[in-house]
């Protein structure tokens, strides 16, 4: 059911259509565009603030599409083709993103953050000849590549292949795709060797988009925030195509910089706000030291009255939290915000009860690229705290080799399932069976109302000298309110060869207003590295204290650097492990 007291799926609309605009279960993603620019011609579609202006209606982003599709095809794009396309968030990397499908032909989403050479690589791989880039690389990309590229097209205007000046000569036959041929390519790691190119289908990102609206309601009048990077599985699916199947305005965010994005939260009118914990962390933490600012009792009185805010929406399923505290969370930005969704990585409980009791419908999915990528979510008006969400409809889980506490090995399966991985038959046949169950590789447990709990990468395990299996995620998500802390990476660290038992060791990069106060007090570089390590050490103390024995951390190790991370905001720990494994 698609909320609580309504019959019905989102969906049904579709049956519409069914006949005259699309002919399988599901419409292909240009198909559903076109149900949604006949439903909503005059919405506002795309929205970008910087460099300049620009917004697109439906029934302008539709003409803009249709231009560079058939420029597309008269270049000989069709089925069969890989185009990439690679740039920082904007209305043109959409627009791109759809004309290629409009083709018939499959979008190969790159990694903006990615080097030229690596660039290059996954291009040559994927078979790619065409390719859109905003205009500061256009010339260094295939300069010195392997990738023999026929076309290069910009992202940005001022440059003399801007992607809204190409027009074909004439209008063109374009060959439709099927809902069941592929869509698009993401790769999910690995740059050198064998890539991942994950191979998702018209019908995996369609079905995956309807179904997780069986747990959220979403209205052609809201305006969603795409701030994470596009390419991205979470932000091409939970806000570029989700948005699209409603109508909805999508505002496109470039910079990760708090001061920016509450400025485009705020001019922009956003109501659907996806990002990753760290960020809602960040936000949340500079709201509460604001509010303890004006004193002990005005904070007590605050808190007091967020508790009771949020025993009413629990129990009532009423939320007087957003009038409450309106003038709170204007300053943040969120006046406006109806549902904000975590992402991408574990988030504390804790984080995500202070939101729901100041008024925020504050939720969490869980997904993987190989999934399109959502297969849980917490329905707004039954969430759990500490849940990753329930199960969406049409979709299997099951737990894998599950201990005495039911946890184990997730496996899935479902219409968002991959169809595996490109050119890479023996990776595929690692994670895929062949009757379509999926490995995710993740740790958890599902309860009696198919609300599914994650306790940790498999792959990240570790094993303690008692034979106690530990979870990083679990240890760092205690870590995750502390203003000292900016990052944490809990690895296993050797302590007896023979039984190849692990101890729990932590890598953290202190916070940089912290290490300012911190150069105040102490201008003695060593006897500041000392003070610094003792905060650490003071915090690991408090956090252990919480913890079972066998999970407490006996090694500390504090980082000078920033721990290197992925486009998402992922502590990469392959990386960080070979970093640091000497100190």
């Amino acid at each position: 059911m698609a909320e609580s007291g309504k019959k019905g799926n989102p969906w049904d609309f579709l049956a519409e259509f069914k006949g005259t605009l699309f002919k399988g279960e599901w419409p292909t993603i240009p198909q559903m565009f076109e149900i949604t620019c006949k439903r909503y011609p005059d919405n506002r579609c795309f929205t970008a603030f910087a460099p300049s202006e620009l917004t697109l209606t439906y029934a302008q982003a539709r003409e803009k599409v249709l231009q560079v599709a058939d420029y597309l095809a008269e270049l000989g794009v069709g089925p069969d083709a890989k185009v990439a396309v690679s740039g920082k968030n904007s209305p043109e990397w959409a627009v791109a993103y759809l004309a290629i499908l409009y083709t018939g032909a499959t979008v190969v989403p790159l990694d903006y953050q990615l080097t030229d050479k690596e660039i290059d690589f996954l291009m040559t791989f994927a078979g790619v000849k065409h390719l859109f880039i905003d205009a500061e690389r256009i010339d260094d990309i295939d300069a010195k590549g392997k990738v023999a590229l026929e076309q290069k097209i910009s992202l940005e205007t001022g440059h003399a292949d801007y992607i809204f000046d190409k027009k074909a000569s004439k209008k063109q036959k374009r060959k439709e795709a099927k809902e069941t041929d592929l869509a698009a390519i993401l790769f999910t790691s690995g740059t050198t060797g064998n890539p991942k190119g994950v191979m998702l289908t018209h019908s995996n990102l369609v079905a995956d988009c309807y179904l997780a609206q069986a747990h959220m309601t979403l209205y052609p009048t809201d305006v969603f925030y795409a701030l994470l990077p596009i390419h991205h599985s979470y932000t091409m699916l939970a806000v570029f195509i989700e948005a699209m199947s409603v109508g909805a305005e999508i505002v496109f965010g470039k910079k990760l910089i708090v001061t920016q994005i509450l400025k485009e939260l705020k001019k922009g009118n956003v109501t659907m706000f996806l990002a990753v914990p760290m960020l809602f962390n960040k936000m949340l933490k500079g709201l509460m030291n604001g509010i303890k600012e004006k004193g002990i009792v005005v904070y007590g009185i605050v808190r007091f009255l967020m508790s009771i805010s949020g025993l009413i929406k629990k129990v009532f399923k009423v939320n007087p939290g957003h009038k409450m505290f309106n003038g709170i969370l204007a300053k943040l930005s969120m006046d406006k915000i109806r549902i904000c969704i975590s992402g991408g990585g574990p988030l504390p409980s804790s984080t995500f009860k202070l939101f729901n009791q100041l008024g925020i419908d504050f939720v969490q999915g869980y997904g993987l690229t190989e999934t399109s990528p959502i297969i849980t979510l917490n329905p707004v008006y039954a969430y759990i705290e500490t849940s990753v969400g329930k199960i969406l409809p049409r979709t299997e889980m099951k737990i894998l080799d599950a201990d005495a506490r039911g946890i184990g090995e997730i496996l899935v399966k479902g219409p968002m399932v991959m169809q595996g991985y490109y050119k890479n038959q023996e990776a595929t046949d690692e994670v895929l069976d062949k009757d379509g169950w999926l490995r995710t590789g993740d740790a958890g447990y599902i309860d009696a109302n198919n609300y599914v709990y994650l306790t940790g990468r498999k792959k990240s395990l570790i094993v303690t000298e008692g034979g106690k299996n530990v979870f990083p995620e679990e240890i760092e998500d205690l870590f995750q309110l502390y203003d000292q802390i900016d990052q944490i990476c809990i690895m296993g660290y050797l302590i007896d060869k023979k039984n190849k038992s692990e101890g729990i060791w932590a890598i953290i990069h202190p916070a940089e207003k912290y290490m300012e106060e911190m150069a105040k007090q102490h201008t003695d570089e060593k006897v500041r590295a000392e003070a610094v390590r003792a905060q650490m050490q003071e915090i690991i103390d408090k956090v252990n204290k919480e913890l079972l024995p066998y999970k407490r951390i006996s090694k500390l190790t504090v980082a000078d650097e920033p721990l290197e991370m992925t486009s998402t905001k992922k502590i990469k720990r392959h990386v960080v492990a070979e970093v640091y494994k000497d100190r």
